[in-house]
């Protein structure tokens, strides 16, 4: 097994336990990794690093803020924005023009690894970048697309065309593009003129010796929280559906707590709404900030259900987080959801947009708790065989020797 230590990348030539020679070298681009986390990408980011760098050598790029994490087998190297102010007509268009520059000051020391990867719009044009510039192949996760997230104009305003042309120089590159969903995949054929032998389909994955179950009731009591609750974990965003979720309450049985731990807003208008919108309803806790372990993993231990109300979700590893804890899902069928969370043996789907459909659903795990843990244990055993970072490593890595 090839370990590096921070800032030092090993080029020593012996077999990981997948036979694939170890020398092979990849560097990943990432936004988000840790302590700089806020989604799903950012988890997926930090873990699938770590996992492949049990097997060949890892460099990450990412951006520079907080100290470096302290995880072995990875040469992680920091970068800033460009941070001269820019006089764009909108304000909220200098997000997109901060990105932009991140991605050029990222890839301006040499780059000697085989594979450069990125993830997220907000590292693909440093993909598109760094192959010309050295080289390499170039390989996507996708995570989600631009196109299929017009909410992002109140985001970014007139940088959401900026946004959307740099996913588009950055996709079009590739040498190999990995969809987190079979739907993924769909939606990067429909959206971008992508030859499909070039997408392949890798699940996310969830460390099932973190999320597992156990007992979190000592977090119930830090918060305030009731039993029953339902629980929802995620972004602060229009796609999340949150605001389904809070008009589903209507349909549950009384006394239900509803739980919401929300990560960074899109913007402070969604936040003030949904303060407003909370003022008036009763059982309801706001975690408002991310929630780290063991708190985390606490709540979803023991809640009565997890929901995931999204209108666009390319995967979700929420879900598999939540099942893996022996949790059952309600959850909406769209997106990768229908490929992770079975329904009527995981857990729940219901159409997205439909408070009054979720709300029942909800109901039927917390009036019936045998149903519930019978789909919890199975929840727990399908992440077991289908969806660890090992697993998912493997096949990313198994990728990469096909370009190489």
């Amino acid at each position: 097994m090839v370990r590096a230590s921070f800032g030092v990348a090993h080029r020593n030539v012996h077999r990981g336990r997948t036979g694939f020679p170890a020398h092979l070298k990849a560097t990943i681009f990432t936004w988000e990794f840790p302590p700089n986390i806020y989604g799903g990408a950012g988890v997926h980011a930090k873990y699938i690093a770590t996992s492949l760098a049990k097997l060949i050598d890892v460099e990450v790029r990412t951006l520079e803020e907080g100290p470096p994490p302290e995880i072995r087998g990875l040469q992680v190297r920091r970068y800033r924005p460009s941070l001269k102010p820019l006089g764009v007509p909108d304000p909220r268009a200098a997000k997109a023009f901060e990105v932009l520059t991140f991605n050029t000051n990222a890839v301006a020391d040499p780059i000697d690894s085989q594979i450069v990867h990125t993830h997220t719009w907000y590292t693909n044009f440093a993909g598109a970048l760094a192959k010309k510039a050295y080289g390499c192949k170039l390989v996507a996760t996708v995570h989600s697309l631009e196109p299929l997230r017009p909410w992002k104009r109140e985001q970014l305003g007139a940088g959401y065309e900026l946004s959307s042309w740099m996913e588009e120089e950055g996709l079009t590159a590739c040498d190999a593009i990995i969809a987190v969903s079979e739907e993924m995949k769909a939606d990067v054929l429909k959206c971008y003129d992508i030859p499909a032998k070039r997408v392949a389909v890798i699940h996310n994955g969830v460390d099932p010796a973190k999320y597992h179950p156990r007992n979190g009731a000592e977090t119930l009591g830090k918060f305030g929280i009731r039993r029953p609750f339902v629980f929802f974990v995620g972004r602060l965003t229009r796609q999340k559906g949150v605001f389904d979720l809070v008009d589903a309450m209507d349909h549950v049985p009384r006394g239900t707590t509803l739980v919401l731990a929300t990560g960074r807003p899109d913007t402070p208008d969604i936040e003030a709404e949904l303060r407003r919108v909370l003022k008036s309803l009763p059982n309801v806790v706001w975690i408002n900030q991310m929630l780290e372990d063991p708190d985390l993993v606490n709540l979803y231990n023991e809640a009565a259900t997890f929901a995931c109300p999204s209108i666009y979700e390319p995967f979700g590893i929420i879900n598999l987080e939540a099942m893996a804890c022996e949790t059952p899902v309600v959850a909406t069928r769209v997106g990768g959801i229908k490929e992770v969370v079975v329904d009527r043996k995981t857990g729940l789907l219901v159409p997205p947009g439909d408070p009054v459909r979720l709300g029942k659903a909800i109901a039927t795990l917390i009036e019936d708790p045998k149903l519930a843990a019978r789909m919890g244990k199975a929840g727990r055993k399908r992440v077991i065989q289908h969806f660890t970072w090992d697993r998912i490593a493997e096949k990313t890595l198994k990728l990469y020797r096909s370009l190489t």
